[in-house]
């Protein structure tokens, strides 16, 4: 057997992600060459690439064993560690192969993304600056860049890389993406028949011609051309739809999963351990205003912003969530626990953010999923739930390219429709439950009142009066990297209210059902 011949016939089964032939061909491989670091590594990749990260870290580990100089190995298991949001051990391995190889380029790339998962932007750019000055044109590196000025509001400085990287590769539909979300196509529009030719083109990829059709759709609607703007929008949605496999049903099993596990419960069994940090948990549906109220309440001197988080989420997961359901006996497992388990990990990670402050934003929407949960084993946080015109929110949640494995029910009218009455309704249900514990804000009354609905909500956080958070886009403290970053650096504006008129005549299916 040329065993080189079948490890590279495994590597290009993982270029087009079979992981399970990988798997099964580097088991068998392995029984037959037990000690090669090789395939150790390959399958490790392979079970990585299928979401078995913990199966993943321990071949990895293996492949290390075998061989503790193999760098590859160790870039990877970093990679494996940052998927479980295990922060501190993907650091210190990402620092490990970097000690032996400064210019490992790979390491560089990955540490700088680990970076700005925790808006640690300036470590990250300067990641990214070395890993350019070994290989100044890549493209992947180049567009990291871009991103993280994107997030710190450093517009030149993006579009810079932008149309750079678009010089070398006119065919590059993510910087035809982010290019659109800076520019206003009202004013300038120079952009716009480059990706019209372009999208023409018949050797173009599904995912290109998504990230193209989002891009004309926000360009359309910028030059308030609303039925233009809809079809390339319809176009993005449809072919996005046949990617995922999203059912209803699925989210409705699954808040009825809630609603009956905190049916006749106690709130007051509200856990007496917790950190003495103090969580704000901005959630509420996606484009509801989630990062204008974070970028408001974060540019208080005595707060910082955390951004749009998975940790609760993954704390949940891992602790209470049982075949797709929450599940009531492992969170009675939790509560007749002296200790507090999920305050203690989900803080493990917060912590990693290496901040001073007392108080921090949390900004994931979909935590409006955990109220009760967050009641009981985060007694002194602070929920803050938005709200807003249900026709304008699903509008803009369908205009929008959203990556999050929560989001699957965004490419449909109907979906969305559906998803966005479950969560009404469970929030409904929060609110005869807890409603003492949550402060909604409507982003109508925000932003046509400012300046008393701004005061409101900061007396609520239990916070003194801070002036700059009525100019909060002056405000650099919190980078942003949701979908909203473009209006989120702009003045308070109420250009967006009612904006579903605009697309009455075209979304119907999903407005008749709101």
């Amino acid at each position: 057997m040329n065993l080189t011949a079948e490890i590279q016939k495994l590597q290009n089964y993982l270029r087009i992600k079979d992981h399970k032939t990988v798997v099964y061909g580097c088991e068998k491989l392995i029984n037959k060459f037990p000690n090669n670091p090789l395939l150790f590594n390959l399958l490790a990749l392979a079970l990585h690439g299928n979401g078995n990260y913990l199966m993943a870290i321990d071949r990895f580990k293996r492949a290390l064993d075998l061989d503790p100089k193999f760098l590859p190995a160790k870039n990877n298991l970093a990679n494996s560690y940052k998927a479980i949001w295990n922060f501190q051990k993907a650091e210190f391995f990402y620092k490990s192969v970097l000690e032996s190889k400064p210019d490992y380029i790979q390491a560089l790339f990955n540490y700088a993304n680990l970076k700005t998962l925790i808006f640690d932007y300036s470590s990250a750019i300067n990641l990214y600056e070395k890993a350019l000055k070994i290989s100044e044109n890549d493209p992947r590196i180049l567009f990291g860049l871009a991103n993280a000025y994107h997030a710190i509001g450093k517009t030149r400085e993006t579009k810079e890389i932008i149309e750079n990287l678009l010089l070398k590769n006119p065919k590059n539909s993510s910087a035809h993406k982010l290019l659109s979300s800076i520019v206003d196509y009202s004013e300038n529009n120079e952009n716009l028949d480059q990706m019209k030719n372009l999208i023409l083109e018949k050797d173009l990829s599904k995912s290109q011609i998504v990230d193209l059709s989002f891009a004309l759709g926000k360009a359309y609607e910028d030059m308030k051309q609303y039925e233009n703007s809809f079809l390339y929008l319809q176009k993005a949605n449809k072919l996005k739809k046949k990617d995922n496999k999203y059912n209803i049903k699925d989210d409705e099993i699954f808040f009825e999963s809630i609603k009956k596990t905190f049916e006749n419960f106690n709130f007051n069994e509200e856990k007496k351990i917790f950190d003495k940090k103090i969580p704000i948990f901005i959630c509420g549906m996606p484009r509801s205003g989630t990062t204008l109220v974070e970028q408001i309440i974060a540019s208080h001197n005595e707060v910082f912003g955390a951004g749009e988080l998975v940790y609760l989420q993954s704390v949940i997961k891992k602790n209470l969530i049982f075949e797709k359901k929450l599940s009531e006996e492992k969170l009675n497992n939790e509560l007749s626990n002296q200790a507090n388990f999920l305050n203690k990990e989900y803080f493990e990670m917060i912590n990693f953010h290496n901040f001073k402050e007392n108080y921090f934003t949390d900004k994931a929407p979909p935590n409006f999923r955990w109220l009760g949960i967050i009641k009981i084993f985060f007694p002194n946080s602070k929920i803050i739930y938005c709200k807003r015109n249900a026709k304008d929110n699903c509008l803009s949640i369908y205009k929008n390219f959203f990556l999050s494995e929560d989001m699957k029910y965004a490419f449909d009218q109907t979906d969305i429709a559906n998803y966005y009455n479950l969560h009404l309704d469970l929030m409904n249900y929060w609110k005869h439950k807890v409603g003492d514990f949550i402060y909604e804000v409507e982003y109508e009354k925000l932003v046509s009142n400012k300046e008393e609905e701004i005061k409101k909500l900061i007396k609520f956080c239990d916070l003194k009066w801070d002036p700059i958070c009525l100019n909060h886009h002056k405000s650099k403290k919190t980078p942003i990297k949701t979908v909203s970053i473009s209006q989120a650096r702009k003045p308070i504006y109420k250009s967006s209210v009612n904006s579903n008129s605009n697309y009455e005549n075209y979304l119907s299916e999903m407005f008749n059902l709101l």
